[in-house]
């Protein structure tokens, strides 16, 4: 019976997996999104999550109490420096899982897991989605959205030439 086995164990002695959790956090604060299997980045996001929101209030307890599970002074100052003002208005869900497919040699489903304000393309995507929304109007709407995009062009173009002069 599986009574009250809340986590995976990922087939690893608990010292290996805390060492491996611990490796993976601080690779994905350093580089902000890593490749993993899916199995790794749902653990991984329970490991994290509870840190990065640690890091939001900036005492010495907090930054000890994330050194201890971290044990990686670079991971700890980005943590608590450029991370922790970038999410300090988010209230959770720091981390995004992408699924990317499965693993040619054993078939394991792989993945990204990024944290969330770091993902410029999607921020990019998601403010001109916006942008190009239109309730209802068909052709004379979407005429008017390639008009707008048409006006756009040529004043950007001339702010670049401005700066590069």
């Amino acid at each position: 019976m599986r009574h009250n086995k809340n986590f995976n164990h990922l087939g690893r002695q608990a010292a290996h997996r805390n060492a491996m959790l611990a490796n993976m956090a601080v690779s994905l604060i350093k580089h902000k999104k890593i490749s993993t299997t899916l199995a790794k980045a749902k653990e991984l996001r329970k490991f994290v999550e509870p840190l990065i929101t640690k890091s939001k209030e900036d005492t010495t307890h907090s930054r000890r109490v994330v050194f201890q599970e971290l044990q990686n002074k670079e991971a700890v100052t980005i943590l608590f420096g450029e991370i922790s003002s970038r999410i300090g208005d988010r209230p959770g869900g720091y981390t995004r899982i992408l699924k990317t497919g499965f693993r040619l040699g054993d078939a394991a489903q792989m993945c990204f897991i990024e944290l969330v304000d770091y993902n410029e393309n999607m921020l990019n995507a998601k403010s001109e989605k916006k942008a190009s929304k239109t309730r209802r109007g068909g052709k004379k709407a979407a005429a008017k959205a390639v008009e707008a995009k048409a006006e756009e062009a040529p004043k950007a173009e001339a702010a670049e030439e401005k700066a590069a002069e």
